[in-house]
């Protein structure tokens, strides 16, 4: 019951998957100084990355404008609060402020740092390795140090400390190192509400499943293009394991395979591409998105000269009149509807199906499968149908399609758009073969779809080119695709 109500407390909390790993974060802002050069941004910095990590399942805590012994005490506590925590924490540290080097070591200043010699650096502000060895005595799974310092020297007049920027730290295993900038060069404090750096990286962090080298790199990339290349940011790592910031919705293998697929797709542009993307996965969680692309694809494809294409074939359709009323028996879903359309075509392209779909109704409301009024009296047997070839011209389906091979039926027309929602211009008065891939191969695994146990309910499904032409494909299958 404790387990259960920890997991609905997380889920309340931030949204995320509960995380059995506990997160713990110090975040440090420091700007106004006494005695050196204040920081505008140093404390707003820390607080937009207190509360980037809160909903990221950190348990912060947030010291600004920190003395020296308020420095040391949040430093030492946030090392026992990582003992405690056990071995399989992420430990994360954040610096904003002032920050110096001196004879190859880093110093984060407190607001009450007084400096005017060198050696007394020591005594006055707080040597970054020893947030390092708070982190490595408990020997956690995961340690992150952040620096946003070295924002520029404010004791370059003091002999000894002419250095600029922070010096590269060495780290124990485990540990990933990131700094504002480069080694040795200094970081920008930033016009807006926050640095370059912290504002870049508040917004990497909320990317899903982002592994955190991934994540730093792009942060990299947009501290340069926003600072015109004055900035670049620095990291170093020793992880032996994966880390991301923002874990994403767990995927099952088809939305995970559908996902992967995607990403190959979409910066391809290619509207066939996306088609065949749709035709796999109409209903799934980049449908939509993928129909928004295709719109767009389709109009820029339209705009843009296109080179004389020769005379599409007559469409293989039925009377917009026929296709209407099947529209409306389908949107109706009664048995009156469908014997309707019996009614005005009983020898209609849909009529199979809609027999199919008519003693399916009545056999769930338990009317009497009758035939429509004024019904013509019973048929004869019906005469063996012949065998379909390929190659050879049809002798069947609709009054359009005989006389014509199945090859010289694919390069019609569609009747209805290949996926739901396309423009007209994108699919009306155009060839199928210019989309779809109907070779004989192709062609017979489609057929071979009707022929299955499911196939009753594949025939009912609208098709490009029309239902005749699907039974047709399944009286071949049936043959063997000779």
């Amino acid at each position: 019951m404790m387990r259960l109500a920890f997991v609905v407390m997380m889920l309340l909390a931030s949204a995320l998957p509960a995380r059995a790993v506990e997160r713990v974060a110090l975040v440090i802002g420091n700007g106004d100084y006494s005695a050196v050069s204040p920081l505008d941004n140093a404390a707003r910095d820390a607080a937009l990355l207190a509360g980037t990590l809160r909903p990221l399942g950190f348990d912060v805590t947030l010291v600004e404008n920190a003395t020296r012994d308020e420095l040391i005490r949040a430093v030492a506590e946030f090392g026992r609060r990582l003992r405690v925590a056990g071995p399989e924490t992420v430990g994360l540290f954040y610096y904003a402020g002032h920050g110096v080097q001196s004879f190859g070591a880093n110093y984060l200043l407190p607001v009450d740092t007084e400096l005017t010699v060198a050696a007394d650096l020591d005594l006055v502000g707080l040597e970054a390795a020893s947030v390092l060895r708070q982190m490595a005595s408990a020997r956690n799974r995961i340690n992150i140090v952040i620096l946003d310092a070295c924002r520029n020297n404010p004791f370059e007049d003091i002999p000894d400390m002419d250095d600029n920027g922070l010096a590269e730290m060495k780290a124990p295993t485990g540990t990933f190192l990131a700094y504002a900038t480069a080694p040795g060069a200094v970081a920008l404090d930033g016009t807006g509400g926050n640095s370059p750096f912290t504002a870049a990286l508040a917004d990497a962090m909320q990317t899903e499943d982002l592994p955190i080298e991934q994540m730093f790199k792009a942060v990299r990339v947009e501290v340069i293009r926003q600072t015109g290349g004055a900035q670049t940011p620095w990291d170093t790592s020793s992880l032996t394991q994966d880390f991301v910031f923002k874990a994403g919705e767990e995927l099952s293998p088809e939305a995970f395979a559908e996902e992967q697929l995607w990403k190959s797709v979409a910066p391809t542009r290619d509207s066939v591409q996306i088609m065949l993307f749709l035709r796999s996965y109409p209903d799934g969680r980049k449908a939509e998105e993928a129909r928004a692309l295709l719109k767009e694809v389709m109009a820029e494809e339209l705009a843009s000269p296109a080179a004389p294409q020769p005379a599409a074939p007559a469409p293989l359709a039925p009377a917009a009149s026929e296709a209407e009323l099947m529209e409306a028996a389908r949107a109706a879903g009664t048995p009156e509807g469908y014997r309707a359309y019996l009614d005005a075509y009983p020898e209609g392209v849909f009529a199979e199906l809609v027999k199919i779909e008519l003693a399916a109704l009545e056999t769930r409301t338990g009317q009497a499968a009758t035939p429509p009024a004024a019904a013509a009296p019973e048929a004869p047997a019906e005469p063996r149908v012949p065998d379909i070839f390929f190659d050879r011209p049809l002798s069947l389906g609709s009054p359009q399609m005989i006389g014509r091979t199945i090859t010289e039926i694919t390069q019609g027309t569609p009747l209805y758009p290949p996926i739901e929602g396309l423009p007209d211009s994108a699919w009306k008065d155009q060839s199928c073969s210019g989309c779809h891939q109907w070779t004989r191969e192709a062609l017979c695994d489609q057929g071979q779809t009707y022929v299955s146990d499911a196939g009753s309910r594949a025939l009912q499904k609208e098709h490009p080119m029309g239902g005749a032409f699907k039974r047709v494909l399944k009286q071949w299958a049936a043959g063997g695709c000779r």
